[in-house]
C-alpha cells in the first residue's frame, strides 16, 4: 500500500462544539436533545446551521428556515452560532492531527486530510493510529470526529461518511464495490443536486451505476469535465495531492454565509464591498499589502469555486482590491443563487514596497485618503463608527464572520 490517506471530519461540529462547552460548563448535551445551530425562528431569514441526531430524526435539514425546522419540532432548542468558538476548537482538533504527519490540508473548518503514507514505521497500524486520533480527539476536546482511511482523498472523504458519529471506517480498493457501489449517486462526492437529477434522468441511480457506465455517454450527459471527473471519483480515482499549508501564503481573509440567497450580482456587490473594507483595513493596519486578490463562493448545492487574480504591483487600496474581487465574480459566477461568498488577499508584502511612477494617479490617491481617514475614524471610535452607505445592511455580518475567520499570522 504505497499511499495512505486520513479525512478527519468533525460530527455536527458547529453544534458538537457549542455543546461541548455546555457540558464542561455542567449543561445539558445539545447532542442529546432536538436542537440546532440556526438563526432566530421568528425571522424568515432564519436558516438551520446545524443540527443534533435527535433533530434530524424529526425531518429537520441543513439549511431550511428555522420557522419550518419549529414547525415540525415544537420543542426545538435553538443556539445562535458563535464563530469565534467555532476557530478555536478548529484550531484545537487540527493541532492534534498535525502531530501525526507534517502534511495536513485543512479542507475546511471542520474537516482535514492527512497524508499517511511512508509513516509505516512510525505508526505501522494504520487503523488502530486512526482510532488513537479519533479517541484523543473525544477525550482531551470533548467532541466527536469520523475518521476515512483509503489510498487517496476522495475514497477517505467517501468512508469518513459512512455510519456516524464517533467512527473509523476504510474504504480501500477491494471494499468499493461493496462499501461505495451500492449507495446513492447523489451520495457522491461532488455529486451536486443538478448532476445527480440528469444522472437519475438518465436510469443510473448508484455511484456503481456511474463507475460502470460508458465514460463517453457520461461526458455527453454532464460534460467533458464533470463527466470524466465524477466517472473516476465513482471508481475511486483521484490522484490529487494532500496540500500542506505553506506559511508564507497567510493572508487576510473573511467569509460569509447568508441566511437570505445572494441571488444578483448587487447583493454579491454588496458583500464583497464590505468585506474589502474590513480585510484590507486590518491588512493596512498591519502595514501590509497584498499581490493576490481572489474570491470563493458556494451554491445550493455546497458546490464551492474559487477565482483569484495575481496582480501587476501589491496594493492596501480597499477601492482597487474591490475592482478586482467584481471582475472575479463576473468571470466566474453564472448567476446561480450562492450561501457563502468569500474574499482572500494573499502573497502579502510586508516591506512596504509599491512601484513608483512618474504620473500620479489621483484616483487612486483620492481613494488612499478615503481609506486613511476612514480608518483614522475606526481607530478613535470603533469599527462600526462610521461605515460605506452601500454596505449597512451586510458590514455587521461580514464584520462578526471576519473576527472569527481572520487567517493572518
Amino acid at each position: 500500500m504505497d499511499r495512505l490517506v486520513f479525512h478527519i471530519d468533525v460530527n455536527s461540529a458547529f453544534l458538537s462544539w457549542e455543546a461541548a462547552r455546555r457540558v464542561a460548563n455542567g449543561e445539558p448535551d445539545l447532542r442529546l436533545i432536538p436542537s440546532v445551530i440556526g438563526g432566530d425562528p421568528k425571522k424568515r431569514t432564519g436558516i438551520v446551521v446545524a443540527k443534533s441526531i435527535p433533530a434530524k430524526k424529526y425531518g429537520i435539514t441543513t439549511g431550511e428556515p428555522m420557522a419550518t425546522a419549529v414547525r415540525k419540532c415544537p420543542g426545538l432548542v435553538s443556539v445562535a452560532p458563535d464563530f469565534s468558538l467555532y476557530v478555536k476548537n478548529s484550531k484545537a482538533f487540527k493541532k492534534i492531527c498535525k502531530e501525526y504527519t507534517p502534511s495536513m490540508e485543512s479542507f475546511s473548518i471542520d474537516e482535514v486530510f492527512i497524508d499517511m503514507s511512508g509513516m509505516k514505521y512510525i505508526y505501522p497500524d494504520p487503523i488502530k493510529t486512526a482510532y488513537e486520533i479519533k479517541d484523543r480527539i473525544r477525550d482531551e476536546l470533548g467532541f466527536t470526529v469520523n475518521v476515512g482511511v483509503a489510498c487517496n482523498k476522495v475514497c477517505a472523504k467517501m468512508a469518513s461518511d459512512f455510519e456516524k458519529p464517533d467512527k473509523v471506517h476504510t474504504l480501500f480498493p477491494e471494499e468499493i464495490p461493496t462499501k461505495m457501489w451500492p449507495l446513492p449517486v447523489g451520495d457522491l462526492f461532488t455529486c451536486g443536486k443538478s448532476s445527480a437529477s440528469k444522472l437519475l434522468a438518465a436510469d443510473i441511480k448508484t455511484i456503481g451505476d456511474l463507475a460502470n457506465a460508458d465514460i463517453s455517454f457520461i461526458k455527453m450527459l454532464l460534460g467533458e469535465k464533470q463527466g470524466e471527473h465524477l466517472h473516476k471519483y465513482a471508481n475511486g480515482i483521484d490522484e490529487s495531492p494532500v496540500t500542506e499549508e505553506v506559511e508564507d501564503a497567510k493572508g487576510y481573509s473573511a467569509e460569509t454565509t447568508v441566511e437570505e440567497d445572494l441571488d444578483s450580482i448587487d447583493k454579491i456587490n454588496k458583500m464583497l464591498l464590505a468585506q474589502a473594507d474590513v480585510v484590507a483595513a486590518r491588512m493596512r493596519h498591519d502595514e501590509a499589502k497584498c499581490r493576490c486578490v481572489s474570491v470563493t463562493f458556494r451554491n445550493l448545492d455546497f458546490v464551492t469555486r474559487s477565482h483569484q487574480k495575481k496582480l501587476s504591483e501589491s496594493t492596501d487600496v480597499t477601492e482597487v482590491i474591490y475592482d478586482v474581487a467584481k471582475k472575479l465574480i463576473l468571470e466566474s459566477w453564472n448567476g446561480e443563487p450562492l450561501r457563502l461568498i468569500g474574499l482572500a488577499l494573499t502573497d502579502i508584502d510586508r516591506e512596504g514596497y509599491e512601484q513608483l511612477s512618474f504620473v500620479v494617479d489621483e484616483r487612486k490617491e483620492k481613494m488612499k485618503k478615503l481609506d486613511n481617514a476612514l480608518d483614522s475614524l475606526r481607530g478613535r471610535f470603533g469599527d462600526q463608527s462610521i461605515k460605506r452607505a452601500s454596505t449597512i445592511d451586510v458590514d455587521k455580518r461580514v464584520n462578526r464572520r471576519h473576527k472569527a475567520e481572520m487567517d493572518n499570522s
